[in-house]
């Protein structure tokens, strides 16, 4: 799903869990390109959605996998 200037980039983690206190949910959080992030940790893939008009799916791997979570992008 699009919208003119926004985009929903849907990636396959190994993301368990996400906390207030975790260095990547802080990252995500306050990264000024990402309007919005989810990981559904109950998901057999572990899906994290970012709503952003400005990153591709190569910086949002890059992010993720800065924090050793594995991050494949959903087609």
């Amino acid at each position: 799903m699009e919208t003119d200037l926004q985009k929903i980039h849907i990636f396959k983690t190994d993301i368990t869990r996400i906390d207030a206190n975790c260095p990547m949910q802080q990252t995500l959080s306050n990264h000024t390109d990402i309007q919005q992030w989810s990981v559904d940790c109950e998901d057999v893939d572990r899906v994290l959605r970012v709503v952003s008009e400005k990153l591709n799916p190569t910086a949002i791997i890059s992010l993720v996998t800065e924090f050793g979570h594995e991050c494949q992008e959903l087609l």
